[in-house]
């Protein structure tokens, strides 16, 4: 049966909130989630009923649509899923949803080979391979590098919403070092992907670091908050990224060159995937290439290099030389033979 845009995104709105098992939602929260969600996508600001989101919710239940959605009611009040790992993203798409899909196609098909739209091309391939394979039931040609078991994923949203309405968020995290969650305010900056995992920029309300980088996998919790939020008048977000490989950099950190040689064998895989925009091959030598990149040095910069073993050797600056060799000897010492272990 036909289902216009608003009823799309109120269902998706539905399912995301029941997806959310930390926070218990009355049918009073679905309702304001569901207008707020018809503004930021249509605009509209009339609100939606509560006998519309009652109708969406008995039509996600039904087999109309093919959800059959485990919607049940908690204590007489209290709205969620009866199966924790239900969303109706899972479910396979039907022949409305392909013919929606197969009219995004051709329309970001259009798009293809602008400048200004070159990041699109992968999607629209993404997206192409998805029409392709559910149309034929045949396996997908195109696979791209994706991890089934990433956590965080459900904040990307979320958070996005919270910084395009420049709200303040109180977050529940715990990093990797840290014992126990910590809780506190924070306004978000800047989304950012690095290797399938998701991080945010921004900065924590009660703490001295003027900016703050927090993997979404290491978060427990996000809720709206009261406090004003904080607008970002410190960096410019387009370009705080462009000399970091990775996502740890401090505000008044300053790049280096670093330089690095390479082997014959693997300096032309260095040539076609350069570590970095800045890349630049300094010396052809018989044995192989010497390159330089500009970048802050952090961590992830290091396990990049590191990641070639003996295949490259880093040159300069000293600093980054000498930890180079400490985090090798590190690894050397992991592979020494125990006292009754024969080599």
């Amino acid at each position: 049966m036909p289902v216009n845009r608003n009823a799309l995104i109120r269902y998706r709105t539905i399912d995301q909130c029941l997806q959310n098992r930390r926070r218990k939602w009355t049918l009073d929260d679905l309702i304001e989630a569901c207008s707020e969600a018809i503004y930021e996508y249509q605009g509209i600001t009339t609100g939606v009923s509560r006998r519309t989101v009652q109708a969406d919710m008995e039509m996600m239940r039904s087999n109309k649509l093919g959800y059959e959605a485990p919607i049940v009611v908690v204590g007489k009040k209290y709205y969620t899923y009866s199966d924790k790992n239900y969303s109706i993203t899972n479910i396979p798409l039907n022949q409305q949803d392909m013919e929606v899909l197969s009219e995004v196609s051709d329309l970001l098909k259009q798009f293809k080979g602008f400048n200004h739209f070159t990041d699109l091309n992968e999607m629209v391939s993404k997206l192409e391979d998805k029409i392709y394979s559910q149309k034929t039931h045949n396996t997908p040609v195109i696979d791209f590098e994706k991890n089934d078991n990433l956590k965080g994923l459900e904040w990307i949203e979320v958070i996005r919403k919270a910084i395009v309405a420049k709200k303040t968020i109180c977050i529940t995290y715990q990093s990797f070092k840290a014992r126990d969650a910590s809780t506190f305010c924070f306004s978000g900056y800047l989304l950012k992907e690095y290797r399938n995992r998701w991080f945010v920029l921004g900065q924590a309300h009660k703490r001295s670091s003027p900016l703050l980088t927090l993997a979404l996998d290491r978060i427990q919790a996000v809720e709206e908050y009261t406090d004003d939020y904080r607008a970002n008048k410190q960096i410019d977000l387009t370009t705080y990224y462009e000399n970091v490989i990775g996502v740890t950099k401090t505000i008044n950190q300053r790049d280096n060159e670093v330089i690095f040689w390479a082997d014959k064998d693997t300096a032309p895989y260095i040539i076609t995937k350069p570590l970095h925009p800045t890349q630049k091959l300094l010396k052809e030598e018989e044995d192989g290439k010497i390159f330089s990149i500009r970048v802050v040095l952090n961590f992830e910069l290091e396990r990049e290099l590191l990641g070639f073993g003996a295949r490259i050797k880093v040159l300069g600056p000293r600093i980054l030389v000498k930890q180079i060799k400490v985090n090798l000897n590190k690894a050397l010492n992991n592979y020494k033979p125990l006292t009754n272990e024969v080599e």
